[in-house]
């Protein structure tokens, strides 16, 4: 038999080249880094806690909010934390401006000449907000003022006022003096202190007028050339304490008026729209008012009047009718 044939020697492979090895990108700088987004700076506030003492997980180092809250948990050490106090025990004195003490006069005499109650509501402010964000740029365009929201509430108070006079009045010894026309005072900040000009006749205003003319005096206040004549006479003020982030409060009378509006920043909050709950950027809205001229009857229907025609906008176009109401004449 014939012999087998040898098979043939195996024929020897290189081995493969190694894989390169991965090569480390790093991420290009950014502000991000070691920054901290709102809300963890507002809990690093809270807490009294310096930027630099917390370690960011979040992209590029910033610092988020679960940060601050596991560096609390931890045990933050604040020993080495300067307070802004150098122990010193010593005091000044200073002497009072004349605005000072004029304003704390009228406060005092609020206080104790007034039965002053206060009355709440909600607004839900995003009929208004829609409204604002789709039209600000063509209003801005068209009139040359920007559409704030104090423009919109001064409006609907205007409105709210022809409803309800007694709010819109004042007492003068044993007698009731009622105005037939809105002298809305705005509380602005200035330099010098909270100022508050009138706004002359604004239930005989449009929108633009109306924030025209808040942006005139608001831009003297700030300059401070308000003469005494453009802060007097007022029959009602609105003051927004939520400018400076206040989500409540009680504002008190500005004498000899009846009544006061305090609105507040605006907040998402949980809300029951039609049996289903949705997220809603919400006010709360104040009244103050002497219960020696209004009864509580009347500052609730005002406050809720102005609740409504924030809620639709479109009232005010309409007298505080709806477009429905005005066409079938009711």
């Amino acid at each position: 038999a014939p012999a087998p044939t040898p098979s043939p020697p195996p024929v020897p492979t290189s081995a493969p080249p190694p894989a390169p090895s991965p090569q480390t990108v790093q991420s290009p700088s950014s502000h991000a880094k070691g920054h901290a987004s709102p809300a963890a700076r507002k809990a690093m506030a809270d807490a009294g806690l310096p930027t630099g003492s917390i370690k960011g997980s979040g992209r590029d180092g910033r610092i988020l909010k679960q940060d601050v809250m596991a560096a609390l948990a931890a045990g933050f050490d604040a020993s080495n934390v300067r307070s802004g106090w150098e122990g010193s025990r010593d005091t000044r004195r200073e002497k009072m401006s004349m605005l000072r003490r004029k304003v704390a006069e009228r406060l005092v005499s609020v206080k104790n000449e007034t039965a002053m109650l206060t009355t709440f509501n909600e607004v839900d402010m995003k009929p208004v907000m829609d409204l604002r964000k789709k039209y600000k740029d063509a209003f801005k365009e068209h009139f040359g003022v920007g559409l704030g929201f104090m423009g919109f509430f001064t409006k609907a108070v205007t409105t709210a006022l022809a409803e309800f006079p007694a709010i819109n009045a004042q007492i003068d010894g044993k007698e009731l003096i009622y105005h037939d026309y809105a002298d809305v005072c705005i509380a602005v900040s200035s330099p010098k202190g909270l100022m508050v000009p009138v706004v002359r006749n604004a239930e005989t205003m449009s929108l633009a007028e109306i924030e025209a003319e808040i942006k005139r005096l608001a831009i003297r206040a700030r300059d401070g050339e308000l003469t005494v004549d453009e802060m007097q006479g007022g029959t009602f003020t609105i003051t927004n304490g939520g400018v400076f982030g206040s989500m409540l409060s009680t504002p008190i009378i500005n004498p000899p008026q009846s009544a006061i509006l305090g609105m507040h920043n605006i907040v998402e909050r949980p809300v029951a729209i039609l049996g289903k709950v949705e997220i809603r950027p919400v006010m709360y809205v104040a009244l103050s008012y002497d219960h020696r001229i209004v009864d509580g009857k009347e500052s609730v229907g005002f406050l809720y009047m102005i609740k409504e025609m924030i809620e639709n906008p479109e009232r005010m176009l309409f007298g505080g009718k709806t477009p429905s109401e005005v066409l079938l004449g009711l």
